[in-house]
């Protein structure tokens, strides 16, 4: 009775989930892709193969979608629920289909070779894009690792000299191209091939603006393997490397993960080539900006404004730790706007004063100070003027003579006293 009653319990919420799938894949969210897959899974899950149909069916019959990615997903679901022939149907649709996309190709191909083990079919599905797609470097990139991994060297050499030839590719679309042909003679070809293959690319590569002057940064991908170069990050950046690589269409559309590129070298490419729209919008410096902290009781030297403070900068800071706390100074204290505004009432004039006596810049105090001379003899010392020392020294004069004597609590006397004693 319980099993029976949990059996029901269970149909009943199965059902309720798949009417609230029905509900938002018809109502508003008809359009949502992601929900259309959910909601075929959830159908699958329960085995209603035909309702699944229906999902899949009502959603590539829109017309304002991109359908390729719904066509990979409902191949991978008739391949799973009804075999390899029910994924060819929609496979057929697909290709028949003007929306759809390289990928509808590649996948279907793939599906032949892992699932059915049939390569031939597989061969045929990526010649059949190749006429629709060849234009488009990732659909042949695809083409060319299919044949890789089945170690076919004539196969794939034909198809690198097929599509380099036949001017269907732009030269900056067959950067990838190219290089991915290099890098296959050189783990399978002699260095004669390679040689050929590496002054064919360089023909090429000088038609594109962004590889004029960098030979020597095109030579690295003859000698390069995996992640490893033959130069140090800098010396790549150095000689341009880092432009060129930075050219890889394929690597770029992987999402920003460089493929076969150290993590440093994309690390280096990544800051030179920016994507984001908004890369001209001046922003911010948050490293200079000062931290907000909430404080309802500021220090002195803070910031403070409604709601918090903001601290001193690190430096400041630090030297308030160095100095007395605040608590220690009694005073004086200077009236700050007291201050400012007595400077602010001091009128200057344009042009210093003329010196005269009266404001103490009379020259004549300066001709007197050079006329005295000190004189440090057995009694201390004295000070005489000029003509007194010519008088002296045999001098006939009549002028008079000026003698100072210094004062008897002079200390600089007291002490050359002592040292003459």
């Amino acid at each position: 009775m319980y099993l029976l009653r949990d059996s029901n319990a269970a149909k009943l919420f199965s059902e309720e989930a798949a009417a609230v799938y029905e509900r938002a894949t018809s109502g508003p969210l008809k359009q949502s892709t992601l929900l259309h897959f959910a909601h075929a899974d959830y159908e699958e899950s329960r085995l209603h193969y035909n309702k699944v149909h229906q999902v899949y069916t009502r959603y590539l019959d829109m017309e304002d979608i991109e359908p390729t990615l719904a066509y990979v997903q409902y191949m991978k679901f008739a391949r799973r629920a009804e075999g390899i022939k029910s994924a060819r149907t929609v496979f057929k649709r697909a290709r028949e289909d003007p929306r759809s996309r390289y990928h509808v190709f590649v996948a279907a191909a793939l599906m032949e070779y892992y699932c059915s083990k049939d390569k031939n079919i597989a061969f045929r599905i990526f010649e059949l894009g190749l006429k629709k797609f060849s234009h488009i470097p990732e659909y042949v990139l695809c083409y060319i690792d299919y044949l890789s991994h089945l170690n076919e060297d004539n196969n794939t050499r034909v198809l690198f000299e097929r599509v380099l030839s036949s001017g269907s590719l732009k030269p900056e679309s067959s950067v990838d191209i190219w290089n991915k042909f290099l890098e296959f003679e050189s783990n399978i070809g002699d260095l004669v091939s390679i040689v050929k293959v590496e002054k064919r690319r360089q023909a090429v590569l000088e038609k594109i603006k962004e590889f004029e002057g960098k030979e020597t940064a095109q030579l690295v991908d003859r000698y390069k393997f995996l992640d490893l170069y033959p130069c140090t990050i800098a010396e790549l950046k150095s000689i341009g490397y880092t432009e060129v690589a930075a050219m890889s269409n394929r690597s770029w559309a992987l999402g920003g993960a460089l493929a076969g590129i150290s993590p440093e070298l994309a690390a280096v490419i990544l800051g030179q080539k920016d994507n984001d729209p908004n890369k001209d919008i001046a922003r911010p410096d948050t490293n200079q900006m000062i931290p907000y902290k909430p404080k309802s009781n500021p220090l002195p030297g803070e910031h403070p404004i409604p709601g918090g403070a903001f601290p001193v900068p690190p430096a400041a800071a630090h030297l308030c730790t160095l100095m007395p706390p605040p608590s220690s100074f009694r005073g004086p204290f200077v009236a700050v706007d007291r201050l400012i505004s007595l400077f602010n009432r001091i009128s200057l004039p344009d042009r210093p004063p003329a010196p005269t006596q009266e404001n103490g810049c009379d020259t004549k105090l300066f001709d007197l100070a050079r006329s005295v001379h000190w004189i440090v003899d057995d009694d201390g010392l004295t000070t005489v003027t000029n003509k007194a020392r010519r008088r002296k020294a045999g001098e006939d004069s009549d002028d008079d003579e000026f003698g100072v004597a210094p004062p008897v609590n002079d200390i600089y006397r007291q002490r050359q006293q002592k040292r003459v004693k």
